[in-house]
């Protein structure tokens, strides 16, 4: 007989799964607490607007949406900090870890600074070729130009988060997220209705806290700085490599914001119904999103780690366990979906035609959350890999072969179910075979702190 090697005693696989799996889940819950936070506070801040009246309301939707579009822009920020700062963990050199990581704020924040410099004159401009209306367009341009002062913030938050994921810390953001979101809260409670400041007060109050939490967390890092003897300035080199391994991340951010732009604009013109329709599942499928996202945040943190420290094995069998979280928590939200179809229906709408065409859009979507669940898991490997570059091609081919199907879909006569077949089944399908593909070659493990 044979003798028993690590990888093939069954016992000892099962105990490598376990601490895999404390491993994921360790990070990859407070991560979803962290990810959800964010929009649920927003929802509380779009209420206390709304009973200022609809014009209000109406300015903050505008200003919302494009100053959430400009953030995630640079939401690379986040991926590209932990995938450096994680592989330094890896290779064991905490020093090297944290320097990356405060080059990755101080590129935030020229990043920063340059968009307040390009928002505050051209508000106007951009809030009129959205399309606000007369009434809607001052309350979208007097918050849209106060929070721009808050966008140097929200990066270094952005950077700052990824420093910490990077580091195997996924609790300390989520209390950020949790007090700066709660606080944000009481201060446009604050300035919208003690002083009663408007819009204009609700924006102050969100310039504030994004601040406060900026002040949070650069007194962690600078904390974990000064223990380990990293130094605080930036490095011209350091700033450098950050941005060069932000540029792939970002033109894939890009082209998924050009597939989810391209299919609302092609709900918009199938009919009211259709749009409505769409909107809904699409708020929907991104909170289904958050959830799946926390798993591929766990894989950026624990897969650069892995390869920081020259275990190639250790990555490939982790992401073996993801991929397999993935499957199980995608058909874990299928199932939440599908039984909560009834209540989402009543809860979103009461036009009886959005409805109709609701249904089978959520069902396309339930069916699908498995595979976007193993989607998000290989996004989150690669990028903990640093494999920013395959990321972006393959997201600008999943581009090339999405928006010529979804413009068909008016032509053709088919409807948002149809448009939804082709967001989640053909787009994430696309996406699947080709973050598959690299998975199974191997050529993302390169190891190494570098």
């Amino acid at each position: 007989m044979g003798e028993r090697t690590p990888e093939s005693d069954p016992r000892e696989r099962r105990r490598r799964m376990r601490r895999h799996d404390r491993e994921i889940l360790a990070l990859a819950l407070p991560a979803f607490g962290s990810l959800v936070a964010e929009p649920l506070f927003l929802m509380a801040d779009s209420a206390m607007i709304g009973h200022l009246g609809t014009a209000q309301l109406a300015g903050l939707g505008v200003a919302a949406a494009l100053l959430t579009t400009v953030v995630n822009v640079f939401v690379f920020l986040a991926y590209a900090t932990t995938a450096s700062v994680a592989r330094s963990v890896g290779a064991g050199d905490l020093p090297t870890a944290i320097r990356r990581g405060m080059d990755g704020v101080w590129l935030a924040l020229l990043l920063g600074a340059v968009l307040i410099t390009v928002l505050i004159p051209a508000t106007p401009a951009v809030v009129d070729a959205f399309g606000a209306s007369e009434t809607a367009a001052p309350h979208a341009v007097s918050y849209l130009r106060i929070s721009a002062l808050g966008v140097p913030a929200m990066l270094m938050v952005l950077a700052a988060t990824g420093v910490l994921r990077g580091l195997q810390d996924t609790r300390t953001p989520l209390l950020v997220a949790v007090g700066g979101f709660s606080a944000n809260i009481v201060l446009n409670a604050l300035f919208i209705y003690g002083l009663d400041g408007g819009v204009a007060g609700s924006a102050w109050g969100s310039v504030l806290a994004q601040w406060g939490m900026a002040a949070v967390y650069l007194r962690v890092v600078v904390r974990g700085a000064r223990a380990h003897g990293a130094v605080l300035r930036p490095s011209v080199a350091g700033l450098r490599a950050n941005a060069r391994a932000g540029v792939p991340l970002l033109v894939r951010t890009l082209s998924l914001r050009a597939v989810l732009l391209i299919a609302t604009a092609v709900a918009a013109r199938l009919g009211d119904a259709d749009i409505a329709a769409h909107q809904i599942a699409l708020t929907l499928w991104t909170l289904l999103a958050f959830a799946l996202d926390a798993i591929a945040i766990a894989g950026q943190a624990i897969i650069g780690r892995y390869l920081g420290a020259s275990d190639r094995e250790g990555a490939r069998a982790a992401c073996r366990r993801m991929v397999w979280w993935g499957v199980v928590g995608g058909a874990g939200l299928a199932v939440l979906l599908v039984a909560a179809i009834p209540l989402a229906l009543r809860l979103f709408t009461g036009d009886p035609e959005v409805r109709d065409q609701l249904l089978p859009v959520l069902l396309v979507i339930a069916v699908t959350q498995p595979m976007a669940g193993v989607v998000f898991v290989l996004d989150g490997v690669l990028m903990g890999a640093g494999d920013g570059r395959y990321l972006a091609v393959a997201m600008l081919l999943t581009l090339v072969v999405f928006a010529p199907v979804a413009l068909l879909v008016p032509a053709l006569g088919g409807g948002v179910t149809a448009l939804w077949a082709a967001v989640a089944g053909l787009m994430m399908g696309t996406r699947l075979l080709t973050l598959g593909l690299r998975a199974r070659t191997g050529r993302w493990m390169v190891t190494g702190a570098a």
